[in-house]
């Protein structure tokens, strides 16, 4: 059996994902990438290594995607973010289709026709208003643990509405909204919805909508909010937080059985 290995270091997170050449993913790791990338990856390859039972020399090529993605010296190459979390959302789901990415502080649409080609994408990458760091700076001005947000927007009975997309500006009107007597529940999911309407701004849905990234694997109720605004109900693959260092270790097999 042969193993791949791909790595995606985001703002925030850093994903770590071993497929074996059946394309099954046999160990996986998920750590904050903090300030030294290198080191990050580092940690988490040994991680999945032991979670795997393997040995480093098991892993036949590795590949990078991400912020900081040129931060990993044991990997043959990089691949863009795009084209990874391309790759892993059509792997699951066949068709053409609308990948949305909700990432710490990008967001990313991507257009792949019926046979997993790239039509067309656009990043949101001027400002963090709809991204995992808008609202971790939401949970911050409450005073609220960032796990915490789902569960508190699942029990909202009255959507607060927010006026501003604007990060800073959102957590300003947040502080009225508290002094105005609004229940912490229900802000909380007037921010998820600010988020979802960020999202319905960049773009328009083509073929199906499958929606990506850690934000959505913390927040599910994210995805139920889409479908109320967007219209499509959308699809999440497995572990939707690793999906592009899920791609980038099948384009690590894909390059590897070119050159074989």
């Amino acid at each position: 059996m042969e193993y791949f290995c791909g790595v995606d270091i985001g703002a925030s997170a850093l994903k770590l994902v071993i497929i074996d050449q059946d394309r099954q993913v046999v160990a996986k790791s998920v750590r904050r990438s903090g300030v030294d990338y290198r080191a990050t990856a580092e940690q988490s390859l040994q991680d999945a290594l032991a979670a795997a039972g393997l040995a480093r020399e098991q892993i036949c090529r590795a590949m990078s995607t991400g912020y900081g993605r040129d931060n990993v010296p044991w990997v043959v190459g990089t691949v863009t973010e795009i084209a990874c979390h391309g790759k892993g959302a059509y792997h699951h789901f066949r068709q053409a289709m609308t990948v949305v990415d909700i990432g710490g502080q990008d967001n990313k649409l991507i257009h792949l026709d019926d046979q997993g080609r790239r039509v067309d994408f656009k990043m949101n990458r001027k400002c963090a208003a709809g991204t995992g760091a808008f609202l971790e700076e939401i949970a911050l001005r409450m005073d609220l643990p960032l796990y915490e947000l789902n569960a508190l927007a699942e029990r909202s009975t009255k959507e607060v509405t927010l006026g501003s997309f604007c990060t800073v500006f959102t957590a300003t009107e947040i502080l009225e909204k508290i002094r105005a007597g609004e229940r912490v529940e229900d802000i909380v999911r007037g921010a998820f919805r600010s988020v979802i309407k960020r999202i319905a701004e960049m773009g328009t849905i083509n073929g199906c909508l499958v929606m990506t990234g850690g934000v959505i694997a913390h927040n599910p109720l994210l995805v139920r909010l889409a479908e109320e605004s967007l219209g499509v109900p959308p699809l999440v693959p497995p572990d939707p937080q690793a999906i592009g260092a899920f791609g980038a270790a099948l384009y690590a097999l894909e390059k590897n059985d070119k050159e074989s």
